[in-house]
């Protein structure tokens, strides 16, 4: 039986967060599942615009991109959604458009992708009643399912857990070699042993848990004196201003190397060049970074305490700790950074994670979901 299958999302190429990477692999694996059952699917982004699309992701005549013309993109809407057989809403900001869609069509089934932070916490009355109207809620991880009954009392049958993918398009190195390129960029010798943060540093996100880092890095010193510490991620001018602050406090500023943003293109050099990464974080969804880490053989050392544990297999795959015990901390990353991995056990790694996090699998069980088939 034919179905007709619209993805309704804020933002997916424009950007290149966690949520919209997330997406741009739910794009694909429909487009994917639409194609093997010669179903009808298409995307639609509010923020978005045309010429946004990526092409190997999603089929043009696919997409469609409002460029923030959300007057236009909720009337439009409320057209497709007549003829829609599932509805899946990208983002709980976007509940008025489900609002829409069960008035519509009743019959329509309805999803929402819950991530993270935005459905931890009390909601707005609109976004209740639509929480009510959702015939699933797929959730990325296990902690988020959890939070979802806990803060909303959603049914737990309602609820289903789909943990994200590594891209495809992210194509995992076959070597473990340092790249010379970065370590002249950076200033590395041979010799340095490099400790990785990626992440948005934003002020209004102080929970990502590399304060915590910076706190202990002169006490590594002591111990691993070649030890560099690479910081990554677009910054605000106010949390440029406080990190630089808090590493004059804390007399390390000659091992931060703070790059800003690094593109898509450079991540796998960025694992590459390091021998650990670390993002012990209070408030992950999932942690799409500790999955695209794993994939190139770097070991990961997150928070215990969110969606975190999902992406390392409840420490099957890395290393989870407490991120408020900075003595626990400084004790990990001691173990991870005197002793950093071997180019056969990298691959080990890389090779575990690729097995239970490739997108092949996701999409398999993305099929399920959509002909109401167990997902295990």
């Amino acid at each position: 039986m034919s179905k007709r299958i619209v993805l309704f999302t804020l933002q997916t190429f424009s950007t290149t967060g966690g949520i919209q990477k997330m997406t741009r692999t739910l794009a694909n694996s429909l487009q994917s599942v639409a194609a093997l059952h010669n179903w009808d699917f298409k995307l639609w982004s509010v923020y978005d615009k045309d010429q946004d699309l990526m092409p190997r992701y999603l089929s043009s005549k696919r997409f469609k991109g409002f460029n923030v013309k959300r007057n236009a993109f909720v009337f439009k809407a409320t057209k497709v959604v007549n003829n829609a057989d599932v509805v899946i809403i990208s983002h709980v900001n976007m509940a008025v458009i489900g609002l829409i869609t069960k008035f519509i069509n009743p019959k329509c089934e309805l999803w929402l992708i819950a991530h993270g932070i935005e459905v931890w916490r009390p909601l707005s009355r609109a976004r209740k009643m639509f929480l009510k109207k959702c015939d699933k809620i797929v959730c990325v991880s296990n902690f988020t399912k959890q939070e979802m009954i806990r803060w909303h009392g959603i049914d737990p049958d309602k609820c289903v857990v789909l943990n994200n993918a590594v891209d495809s398009f992210m194509i995992p190195p076959t070597s473990f070699d340092k790249p010379k390129q970065l370590q002249q960029k950076y200033h590395l010798d041979d010799d340095d042993i490099v400790l990785f943060t990626l992440t948005r540093l934003a002020a209004s996100e102080q929970y990502k848990g590399y304060e915590q880092v910076i706190k202990i890095l002169g006490n590594l010193k002591a111990k691993i004196p070649s030890l560099k510490y690479i910081l990554s991620g677009q910054y605000d001018d106010t949390e440029e201003a406080r990190i630089k602050q808090m590493l004059r406090q804390y007399h390390v500023e000659d091992m931060v190397i703070l790059t800003g943003f690094v593109d898509e293109t450079e991540l796998a050099d960025h694992f590459l060049l390091a021998d650990l990464f670390v993002l012990p974080s209070k408030k992950e969804g999932f942690g799409i970074v500790f999955i695209e880490a794993m994939s190139c053989g770097l070991p990961v050392v997150c928070g215990k305490v969110d969606g975190s544990m999902d992406a390392i297999r409840n420490g099957e795959l890395g290393k989870a700790i407490n991120p408020d015990d900075l003595d626990e901390l400084e004790d990990i990353l001691e173990q991870y950074l005197k002793k950093p991995l071997t180019a056969a056990a990298r691959q080990d790694l890389q090779e575990q994670c690729l097995q239970y996090f490739n997108q092949d699998l996701y999409t398999h069980k993305l099929n399920q979901l959509l002909i109401d088939e167990p997902v295990y």
